[in-house]
């Protein structure tokens, strides 16, 4: 999923089989960030904060288990 050039993500997940139904049981996101060394800090603590505010996140919480990483370059 890129962006302005300076941001990416790579995406995966499982899918399993409850009772006969498949479920999309977890996702994990690899995010790429390409930032100067004085943002970082930053950067990281708005990570530690994001998924509160994220509607993605907060519609799938308690139902999906989700994690996510980042990578400055």
């Amino acid at each position: 999923m890129p962006s302005a050039g300076n941001l990416s993500a790579e995406v995966e997940g499982d899918i399993e089989d409850v009772n006969g139904v498949l479920k999309i049981s977890k996702i994990r996101l690899r995010y790429t960030i390409e930032a100067p060394a004085e943002k970082r800090e930053s950067i990281e603590r708005l990570l530690g904060h994001y998924a509160e505010a994220c509607p993605a996140y907060q519609s799938v919480k308690g139902c999906i288990d989700c994690s996510w990483t980042a990578e400055f370059v």
